[in-house]
């Protein structure tokens, strides 16, 4: 029962701390936040920072990874394979709510993240949501773990572009770009028509 409660103070601990840098993203650039801004927001002690995280880099992954995990509850794939859609807006409201977030990761230090962890994390995701909706049909043309490989970079370079330029269309226009341009080569190679080879 102490370990169930050490795990939850643990979790509010972390939670307190990513929330800190999201309320300091919204005020300045990431590089200019330090870890005594962020304890001092969190009212933690730097110790209890240190016995959680590294470094701030590794509280801003924690951040992201954690976005990633709610919104893998919110994107999904819907209809049959000749009418296929992933359903991305959550993932552009979720940008625009945390704006600051996403910003750092697209243009400060913290791109790798978005690149490399963000990427693998998506096509973890995306993976999982396309074995569940193959399952019981043939085999696809392109090997599912390189099909959503692919997804989750189409998607993320549609969202630094949509960062980049400070959000131009709203999240629902952004969702139907990504249909129109990633969504019928998807169709194509898991339908039985042209698009197999």
């Amino acid at each position: 029962m102490a370990q169930i409660r050490n795990d939850r103070r643990s979790q509010r601990t972390q939670q307190a701390l990513i929330d800190a840098l999201l309320a300091l993203l919204a005020e300045k650039h990431y590089d200019e936040i330090s870890i005594n801004d962020i304890v001092n927001r969190a009212n933690v002690g730097r110790s209890t920072f240190y016995a959680h995280y590294q470094t701030k880099d590794a509280l801003l992954k924690a951040g992201f990874a954690r976005a990633l995990e709610l919104l893998a509850h919110h994107v999904s794939f819907a209809g049959s394979d000749l009418d296929l859609r992933l359903d991305t807006a959550p993932l552009f409201h979720h940008a625009q709510g945390h704006y600051e977030l996403y910003r750092t990761l697209a243009w400060g230090s913290g791109f790798e993240l978005l690149t490399r962890d963000g990427h693998a994390a998506l096509s973890v995701m995306l993976q999982e949501r396309l074995t569940q909706q193959l399952t019981g049909k043939p085999e696809p043309s392109v090997p599912v773990p390189v099909l959503a490989h692919a997804l989750a970079g189409t998607l993320l370079i549609l969202l630094k572009w949509w960062l980049d330029h400070k959000m131009p269309y709203p999240p629902e226009r952004m969702d139907k770009f990504f249909q129109q341009l990633a969504m019928p080569g998807v169709r194509g190679v898991l339908s039985l028509g042209p698009g197999r080879s």
